[in-house]
């Protein structure tokens, strides 16, 4: 399978006489219907890095190549109708008046019939649950609401690939279930590739994929289990842990013995409930 994304050698600097780069030689490749997350700490590149696959910041060195699009400025509007983005703010990405106003913008600079851009609209809404809240205005929407909206704006535009850009890290704990719930179906029922950046470990536990970065630089790779496995590694990062490795970490100080595979909730649960330590 050929990837739908792959960088190479990529470098960026915001100034030209920044001594260490945003972006330090990452490659990578990431493949149709993959759910990617890239974790990191502030300032690691993980934001910079979204923005130069649809070509918001340009590279200073290296390639990046979309679908069969290598980004350049031929190339770069057939490039960001691949690839939506869903930012941290969604107040930052509302122009209309009421939902559906806003759901239809990215479709009228697109030139969409009035005919067919009625149908998106209503088909976005409906696969994020807003359906019913089409004609309110946006102001009045909870958190986790206004980015079910934001994320409606996007995928109204049909794309292949959808970056989340830290865009739970403003939510209560409920908007940001509500809102990776979202994410789930739309992925499952488009076959859509995702990039989440993210604070949120929980989150990046739904990824097929972990890259894990640091000060620009691309330095581990693979799936939730391994990434996690890490333990206090990943604290010395700046990370947190899923809730049940911090458990197992915390038993295993105490001296009790706990599984080496990585646990979901419900497979610790499980474990607990047989290891004989609830008697």
């Amino acid at each position: 399978m050929k990837p739908i994304i792959e960088l190479e050698n990529l470098t960026f600097r915001y100034q030209k006489n920044d001594e260490r780069p945003a972006l330090e030689d990452v490659s990578l490749k990431v493949y149709p219907g993959e759910w990617i997350a890239i974790i990191g700490h502030n300032g690691s590149g993980k934001s910079t890095l979204a923005k130069t696959i649809n070509g918001l910041l340009a590279p200073e060195s290296g390639k990046v190549q979309v679908g069969e699009y290598q980004l350049t400025e031929e190339h770069l509007w057939s490039i960001r109708r691949m690839v939506g983005m869903v930012f941290q703010n969604p107040d930052n990405q509302f122009v209309g008046a009421t939902v559906e106003d806003d759901v239809a913008f990215g479709l009228e600079n697109q030139g969409i019939p009035r005919e067919e851009m009625v149908i998106r609209v209503q088909e976005a809404l409906k696969q994020v649950r807003m359906n019913e809240f089409a004609t309110r205005e946006p102001a009045r929407l909870s958190g986790g609401q206004k980015q079910r909206v934001a994320i409606a704006g996007v995928v109204a535009l049909r794309p292949d690939i959808i970056i989340l850009d830290e865009a739970t890290s403003m939510l209560d704990p409920e908007g940001r279930a509500e809102v990776i719930a979202t994410i789930k179906k739309i992925k499952e029922e488009n076959n859509l590739t995702v990039l989440s950046i993210t604070h949120d470990i929980d989150e990046a536990a739904n990824a097929n994929r972990i890259l894990v970065m640091r000060q620009g630089k691309l330095i581990d790779e693979g799936t939730p289990e391994k990434i996690f496995s890490a333990g206090p590694k990943l604290i010395e990062l700046g990370l947190d842990l899923p809730f049940p490795e911090r458990l197992k970490y915390s038993l295993q100080k105490r001296g009790i013995q706990v599984p080496e595979e990585y646990l979901t909730e419900e497979g610790m649960v499980e474990w607990l409930w047989t290891s004989g330590l609830n008697k």
